[in-house]
């Protein structure tokens, strides 16, 4: 079934991963959706807090199950492929053209625009799958966002081009998952982790920051290797780092 066939709408969710992992866990099927018009509790990676104001972003989830409900492929690569999605869909709506700050931020001219979270599930009554989140900040202008938030985020009606409504970026984001999952689904993580790669905010040869569990360091981005993993030459040590996951990326 492709993704966004049955879409459950809410006026207001506490988190739409929570509310699509509650329908994944009932027997909801694959590409199954969840819309909310307001989040109370919207996540982040790493325990970050989603602002998710009434009316004014596209809060969604998706419910991703494996073919003949087998395991979900590629599960770590999900979150490359939702970020292609999104991007794909907010050039084709708003004809804005977005990078990807590995591994699920969507960010235009430096500014977060949008989101991903991808939380996956084993051994669920109904069979394994993952739960994709979605957000994108669409009608919002600067003081829509907390003072906080304000100098490092933006939206679609900030950036400009042509005007959007929610409905319509959640309809190009439907059928762009669609298509970036059944490559996965197919086996091709090359295309997902090539294509990630070529839109990256901080590509191959630039200088950034990471920061991980274990301190902040700086080196030379390298792209991506064969698993979906950030690769960086680090600076003052001898050969190359594979990153899983990281706090925080940011230019050098």
């Amino acid at each position: 079934m492709p993704v966004g066939t049955i879409v459950h709408r809410r006026e207001c969710v506490g988190s739409t991963n929570d509310a699509a992992r509650e329908l994944a866990l009932a027997g909801a099927d694959h590409g199954t959706a969840v819309v909310a018009g307001e989040q109370t509790r919207g996540r982040g990676t790493k325990g970050r807090v989603w602002h998710s104001p009434p009316g004014l972003g596209l809060y969604t989830s998706f419910i991703l199950r494996g073919p003949a409900a087998g395991p979900v492929p590629f599960l770590h690569l999900l979150p490359l492929a939702a970020g292609l999605a999104a991007s794909d869909a907010v050039l084709a709506v708003a004809g804005a053209a977005v990078r990807l700050k590995w591994p699920n931020d969507l960010v235009h001219d430096g500014k977060k625009l949008g989101g991903i979270l991808s939380e996956g599930v084993s051994g669920g009554p109904a069979g394994d799958f993952a739960v994709v989140g979605v957000g994108i900040n669409v009608g919002h202008d600067p003081p829509d966002f907390p003072a906080d938030l304000r100098a490092s985020s933006t939206s679609l009606r900030i950036i400009g081009g042509r005007a959007v409504t929610i409905e319509s970026v959640f309809d190009g984001l439907c059928r762009a998952l669609d298509c970036w999952y059944n490559a996965l689904a197919r086996g091709d993580k090359g295309s997902v982790i090539r294509t990630f790669e070529a839109r990256m905010a901080f590509p191959a040869g630039l200088p950034i920051r990471v920061t991980t569990a274990a301190g902040t360091f700086t080196g030379i981005c390298r792209g991506l290797d064969e698993d979906g993993r950030l690769v960086v030459e680090r600076a003052g040590a001898a050969g190359l780092v594979a990153l899983d996951a990281v706090l925080g990326l940011d230019g050098a």
